[in-house]
């Protein structure tokens, strides 16, 4: 294979020839590559490899790789994938051809690319390739272009509290299509594959432009399609009932419904029996063997001349492994490469204000104690939809306050689950009528309240200088079949059009330097941080009940998001119901309780809501989050890496987790609870595989060290001592 090393344009003349040629030094063979670049473990150590394409097999194929990756395209007689392999484990992904895309134009539909003519379906060999065809009626790729991964976002940190991971690096290949097919005269498409530095990442995504001079309705974009291996065969079954691929974890930047998860937000995934595939083990050719990505109930628009469409964004992460932590660790991965302002993490209080001077006494507090960040919670006196001058002026006068003190501050702003009125709510398909929302009722962003709520929020926080944005019940799916609201044409388009007016807003906070906490998965888009998945009305239970619940959440929300991209909380004041024991205030009456909740978020390398008017009432409440704040700052980079979980929360015995980090000095930090009424001793194994350690590791704790040998799982095992109802904490060298 030639190395291709510039950036650069190749048009395909109508024989299918390259218009121009290019030398380029010969690389070694897959084999000696494999060898040679996949012996270290990528979640360990930094892969030497950059991401590049290949000329290969004589011109025949261009190759995408990076080391860890191998995608390879046949570009005759119409550009094909023909090989998608994980190189961690020589998995080979694929069992046949498919299009590179599809698309649904005027109501029919298209294929992008792709060739035809294998027969068995269950498997690809390279010799059969060359004798498949193309088809007059597909778009025709006419050239292809190579370059740098550019970032998607121009993302300016709000904040000093994240690690600075520096731009991702890696390639870019597009190949550009055209019809020639008169009723597809002028639509250029482009697909877009992004290959990343230093993990097993492919990003696909294409664009439709329409050149002509007439519109076009885009019914649907299938933006990737791909022939699997199955995950597993059965003679009869559903393919609800049978697995599907687990060698690749899918994403796309098009997920909603509040579920906490991505899993659970998607809305473009769909794995789909291939009938084509007829020597498979299922009677009924059911096998969930062809994954095929686009949202569901878009984009159902019409692309005006000179409009460019571009489609949802699909994240192809390679796994290697069943196991939970290891996926878990990939997809964190993932999300520190493609969106490091997740990365972002905020010391921040949720005030509960009546009145400015409260604002102004929580900036002083939060100056005293080390936070960072003040945000204007639910039921506080700040209204960001409030665009009048002596509104503006008001919280100008008190952001400047707390800029002056270096505090950020923000507010939360509810969007969807409220009724504005008939002709702003969004019309419910069934009945024509408002209502049949998510929330019941809700607006339409396509609305003129809901364009509008839009440039107020941008007004308020670019005239006042506001750094944090909290948007509650952002836009979760709603379709509207209204056909009068400015924003979208009709039902068709009602889900797409609002979606992008939402990831509008989001983009601009993040380019803007404004933190975005958000209850949905917009993390592609530029927000910042989740919940991290809690029942609300669990803090209205006893601080002992309250405090196992936590962990929990911590345990179970940590699997495949980083510290920092969830939020927890704390309410320092009665919510949603209970008595004297559920609450921490008075704070100096409870501060066992209150540096325990700390300690368990803080500890978790994850920010709470800590909701109320004051962070503390006396000194020694006071000098009591001083110390947190400060062991926290102490140990930030390691608390905001990366979780590996020990034991879960149940009440009965020890639980905790341990954070990990190869590339500092403190390896690990593993902080662990002892919710009995009696203290414990254990000798409790400590897994370290991902630290980097292989033979020994320093623990590390109140200024002791002890030296521990691993055994041949890399793990320690470490006797330790909890007191009752309380917690220990040590660092690993």
């Amino acid at each position: 294979m030639k190395k291709i090393t510039v950036v650069l344009i190749l048009a395909l003349q109508t024989n299918g020839a390259f218009s121009q040629k290019i030398e380029m030094p010969v690389i070694p063979s897959d084999k000696s590559i494999k060898a040679n670049e996949t012996v270290a473990d990528w979640l360990i150590a930094p892969v030497k490899q950059k991401a590049a394409v290949y000329e290969g097999n004589e011109g025949k194929d261009l190759v995408l790789y990076n080391g860890l990756v191998k995608r390879v395209f046949r570009m005759q007689p119409n550009v094909t994938c023909i090989d998608y392999k994980n190189l961690g484990n020589g998995q080979q992904l694929l069992r046949a051809v498919k299009a590179e895309a599809r698309l649904t134009i005027n109501g029919k539909d298209y294929n992008v690319g792709g060739s035809y003519g294998q027969q068995e379906k269950a498997y690809l060999l390279p010799a059969w390739v060359d004798g498949f065809k193309d088809s007059s009626i597909d778009f025709h790729c006419t050239g292809y272009a190579i370059g740098k991964i550019q970032p998607r976002l121009k993302w300016k940190p709000a904040t000093k509290s994240f690690h600075n991971t520096g731009a991702a690096g890696g390639t870019e290949l597009s190949f550009i299509y055209t019809s020639s097919l008169p009723e597809l005269n002028g639509l250029a498409v482009s697909v877009h594959y992004e290959l990343y530095d230093g993990i097993p990442l492919i990003v696909k995504w294409l664009s439709v432009e329409n050149k002509s001079n007439r519109p076009y309705k885009l019914n649907r974009v299938v933006n990737e399609i791909l022939a699997f291996t199955e995950e597993e065969s059965a003679v009869v079954g559903s393919p609800e009932q049978m697995k599907k691929q687990h060698g690749i974890y899918v994403e796309t930047n098009y997920a909603f419904n509040n579920a906490m998860r991505y899993d659970i937000s998607d809305q473009t995934t769909h794995w789909k029996p291939d009938s084509a595939y007829t020597s498979q083990v299922n009677y009924n050719y059911l096998t969930p063997c062809l994954l095929e990505i686009y949202p569901e109930k878009a984009p159902g628009i019409d692309l005006q001349p000179g409009e460019q469409f571009n489609s949802v964004r699909t994240h192809e992460l390679l796994l290697d492994s069943y196991d939970r932590e290891r996926r878990g660790l990939a997809i964190r991965k993932m999300y520190k490469t493609v969106a490091p302002w997740t990365l972002e993490n905020p010391i921040f209080m949720h005030l509960v204000s009546k009145n400015d001077n409260e604002v102004r006494n929580a900036i002083d507090q939060c100056v005293a104690t080390g936070y960072e960040a003040l945000i204007l919670s639910f039921g506080s006196h700040c209204n960001m939809e409030d665009t009048g001058a002596a509104n503006i002026r008001q919280w100008k006068q008190l952001a400047d306050y707390a800029h002056s003190k270096n505090i950020l501050i923000g507010s939360y702003s509810l969007f969807s689950s409220r009724k504005i009125s008939d002709e702003d709510d969004v019309i419910d398909p069934a009945t024509g009528k408002p209502g049949g929302a998510f929330f019941g009722n809700a607006p339409c962003y396509g609305s003129k309240w809901g364009l509008a709520y839009l440039e107020k929020i941008k007004y308020f926080i670019s005239r006042t200088g506001f750094n944090i944005f909290e948007n509650d019940g952002p836009y979760p799916g709603d379709v509207c079949a209204s056909t009068t609201h400015p924003g979208h044409r009709g039902l068709d388009d009602s889900q797409w059009r609002q979606m992008e007016l939402q990831k509008s807003l989001y983009h601009w906070c993040n380019e803007h330097a404004v933190y975005v906490n958000a209850p949905d998965w917009y993390f592609l888009d530029g927000t910042n941080k989740i919940a991290l998945g809690y029942r609300e009305v669990n803090f209205s239970l006893p601080r002992e009940q309250q405090k196992i619940l936590n962990r929990q959440n911590i345990f179970d929300g940590t699997w495949e998001k980083t510290p920092s991209m969830s939020w927890g909380f704390v309410p320092l004041t009665k919510y949603q119901g209970g008595g004297p024991e559920a609450v921490l205030e008075p704070l100096a009456e409870h501060l066992d309780d209150y540096k325990q909740l700390m300690m368990q978020y803080y500890g978790a390398g994850v920010q709470a809501c800590y909701r109320g008017p004051r962070l503390y009432d006396n000194d020694a409440t006071k000098q009591m989050v001083i110390d947190v704040i400060s062991w926290y700052k102490k140990y930030f980079d390691i608390l905001n890496s990366d979780i590996i979980h020990l034991r879960r929360a149940d009440g009965r015995d020890w639980d905790g987790w341990m954070h990990v980090n190869p590339a500092l000095g403190n390896k690990a930090l593993v902080i662990l609870f002892n919710p009995l009424h009696e203290p414990i001793t254990r000798t409790i194994e400590i897994p370290l595989y991902y630290t980097g350690l292989t033979r020994q590791a320093t623990v590390i704790q109140d200024g002791k060290a002890v030296v521990y040998p691993l055994d041949r799982s890399y793990s320690a095992h470490v006797k330790m001592t909890i007191a009752a109802g309380g917690y220990a904490w040590f660092t690993i060298r």
